[in-house]
């Protein structure tokens, strides 16, 4: 999303099993381009890595990356974004691992990626199937931040809660949650910054507007917050 992806890549890569990180909104963005040949404009400094000579392993290597991690020892779960109020965690891992099947093989991605974006279906339904089955997994990993009340996804909302429109709640806080009972953590979500609600942890605290890059202690309880300044790259809009 920052600077230096391409050096991101290859050091998260190089740190094998001492590193977890689940797939994001850009992280679908950057596969696409790839899988596609698209000529879409390539966003936040991309194009290095585009132009590296290791760029096809380190590409393969990001498809392989989960939706959703867990971590039993610590009783917390990480998503980039969100979860619909109608999946419990057994509904979600089967769905995370219903699409990383899809991203680890070459010749089921390209189909996927060419109709990966686009708002709708907004409802989750078991009957979901093909394409849209997809789009609505993929854009509750990775860009959910509000709910209507009856569990519809409201992707053209960005704001901090507050702004939204009228009958919009954020999607941790839509009454009658499933997944209410899991600790979740999650980023994605810039203008809301550091949260500890309804069970789960907001930890995008703006790093990339000039505001901190935060990390959570999870191994003591309470989970402890460490945070560092970070100067301005961009811009917000």
């Amino acid at each position: 999303r920052g600077p230096k992806s391409l050096e991101v890549l290859r050091f998260v890569k190089e740190l094998s099993d001492s590193a977890v990180s689940v797939l994001g909104n850009h992280d679908l963005h950057l596969l696409a381009t790839w899988s596609t040949g698209s000529k879409k404009k390539l966003k936040n400094d991309l194009q290095p890595v585009f132009d590296a000579p290791d760029r096809d392993e380190l590409l393969e290597w990001l498809c392989r990356r989960p939706l959703m991690h867990t971590t039993p020892k610590f009783d917390f779960c990480l998503v980039h974004a969100g979860l619909p109020p109608q999946w419990d965690l057994t509904q979600a891992l089967a769905c995370a691992q219903e699409m990383e099947s899809v991203l680890a093989d070459s010749r089921c991605r390209e189909h996927y990626f060419a109709g990966m974006y686009g708002d709708k279906p907004n409802l989750w339904s078991e009957d979901l199937g093909g394409q849209d089955r997809l789009r609505f997994i993929t854009n509750c990993f990775t860009r959910l931040r509000f709910c209507t009340l009856d569990g519809r996804l409201a992707l053209d909302e960005k704001g901090a809660p507050g702004s939204q429109k009228k009958g919009l709640l954020p999607w941790y806080l839509v009454p009658g949650r499933k997944s209410e009972d899991v600790k979740l953590l999650f980023g994605h979500w810039s203008m809301l910054g550091y949260r500890h609600e309804a069970n789960t942890w907001a930890l995008d605290t703006g790093c990339l507007w000039g505001g901190e890059l935060s990390a959570l202690r999870i191994d003591v309880d309470p989970p402890v917050l460490h945070a560092i300044d970070c100067p301005c790259q961009r811009k917000p809009g």
